[in-house]
C-alpha cells in the first residue's frame, strides 16, 4: 500500500507541469465544475475506504491488536460521497460548457426535476420513508434516469428530424454515430440500478431472530419459516449440521432452506453455513443463520434483502453499455486514416 501511494505521488509530483490546466475555471455552475466535484468526491470516498481496510493493519502494527471498521464506517461515508456523486451523474451532462445561468438550469432539468419529485412522493406514499437515505438515494436514481431518457429522446429526434425515417431507425442511428456517449449513458444507467439494489437491499432489509423447537414458525416479512428438521452428515472432510426450514409466503410453498454449520476436524474449525434463495421475479433473498443448542433447539437470524437482483442486472447492463462504447467504429477508424495519410504517417489496421 505505502509502495502504491508513495509511487502515485511521486509521479503526480514529478508530472505536476503536464498535469496543470490551461484554460481557468470560469463558473462553479458549469460542465467542467462538475466533472472536478465528481472527482473531488471520488477521491474522497477512495480514501476512506482505504482507511477502512488499512486501518487494522496499522492498529495491529502500532498497538498490537487489531480493530476493524464496521458496516456503520461504510455505510456513514457513502452516504455523505455517494449520494452526492449519483446527483452529480445526473447534472453533469446536461449543464452547459463554461458557464450556466440559473434560467438555462431550470429550463433543462425541469422534466428529471419532475421525475425525481414524482418518484419520490410515490415512495413516499407506499411507505419508503422510514429511511430517509433509500428515499433519496431513490429520488436521485428517478432524476438521474430522467437525464438519461432526456438525452437519448432529445437525440433521437433530432437525428429523425435530420434524416428522415422511423424511430428506431432514427435511435439505433444515433447511437451507432455517438458511441462512446451513448454507451457512456448506458453505463449510468446502470450504476443508477446498481445503487437502487443497494439502496434497497442495505436500508430496506428486514431482520428476524428467534429461538425455535422442531415445529415452531418464525416471522420474517412476508415469509413464514418453520424450524422441520436437524440433520447431522459427514462429508468428505468436515461433520455438517443443518436445520431444515419449510419456507412459505403468502400461503404458497416455496420450498426448504438448509442454515448451520461446518466441523472440521483436522483443521479444528467451524465455518458458518448461511442458507440462502434468491427469487428473481421479486428481487429478494433471503438469508438464514442458524446456532444449534445441545437440546435441538436452534436460534436463527433471517434477512429479508429486497431488490439484490438489480444490483446483478446493474452488471449486464454495465457490460452492455462498455461494448457499445468500445466498439470499433469504421467512420472514426476512416478518418483516423486520412489524418494519418496528411501526415505521412501509416495508419494501424
Amino acid at each position: 500500500i505505502c509502495l502504491v501511494v508513495f509511487g502515485s505521488l511521486a509521479l503526480v509530483l514529478a508530472r505536476l507541469p503536464l498535469l496543470r490546466a490551461r484554460t481557468k475555471l470560469e463558473s462553479l455552475v458549469s460542465r467542467e465544475a462538475t466533472f472536478l466535484y465528481n472527482n473531488l468526491l471520488l477521491v474522497a470516498l477512495t480514501l476512506t475506504i482505504l482507511w477502512g481496510v488499512a486501518y487494522p493493519i496499522l492498529s495491529e502494527a502500532v498497538r498490537g491488536e487489531a480493530v476493524t471498521v464496521g458496516r456503520p464506517y461504510y455505510d456513514f461515508f457513502l452516504r455523505i460521497f455517494g449520494l452526492p456523486l449519483l446527483l452529480l451523474m445526473g447534472i453533469g451532462p446536461l449543464v452547459a460548457w463554461r458557464r450556466a445561468s440559473v434560467r438555462s438550469l431550470l429550463l433543462t432539468f425541469t422534466w428529471p426535476l419532475g421525475a425525481a419529485l414524482g418518484a419520490g412522493a410515490i415512495l413516499l406514499a407506499l411507505g419508503a420513508g422510514s429511511s430517509i437515505p433509500g428515499l433519496i438515494a431513490y429520488s436521485f436514481s428517478a432524476f438521474v434516469l430522467g437525464t438519461i431518457t432526456l438525452e437519448f429522446v432529445r437525440g433521437t429526434r433530432a437525428r429523425r428530424s435530420l434524416a428522415g425515417g422511423s424511430w428506431p431507425r432514427a435511435f439505433s442511428d444515433l447511437v451507432a454515430r455517438n458511441r462512446r456517449r451513448y454507451g457512456g449513458y448506458v453505463v449510468h444507467a446502470a450504476i443508477v440500478l446498481l445503487a437502487i439494489g443497494i439502496a434497497g437491499s442495505s436500508a430496506y432489509d428486514t431482520v428476524s431472530e428467534a429461538k425455535l423447537a422442531r415445529g415452531e414458525t418464525l416471522a420474517a416479512g412476508d415469509y413464514r419459516l418453520t424450524y422441520r428438521s436437524l440433520e447431522e452428515r459427514a462429508g468428505a472432510n468436515a461433520t455438517e449440521i443443518r436445520t431444515v426450514l419449510d419456507v412459505t409466503r403468502g400461503g404458497k410453498d416455496l420450498g426448504t432452506v438448509e442454515a448451520g454449520k461446518n466441523g472440521y476436524t483436522a483443521e479444528r474449525q467451524v465455518s458458518t453455513e448461511v442458507g440462502i434463495r434468491s427469487d428473481l421475479i421479486t428481487g429478494e433473498d433471503l438469508f438464514v443463520i442458524a446456532e444449534v443448542n445441545p437440546d435441538g433447539t436452534a436460534y436463527f437470524r433471517v434477512f429479508v434483502k429486497p431488490l439484490v437482483n438489480l444490483i446483478w442486472l446493474a452488471g449486464f447492463v454495465f457490460l452492455l453499455g462498455s461494448l457499445i462504447a468500445l466498439w470499433p467504429d469504421a467512420r472514426e477508424q476512416r478518418r483516423l486514416a486520412t489524418r494519418y495519410a496528411a501526415a505521412g504517417v501509416t495508419a494501424r489496421q
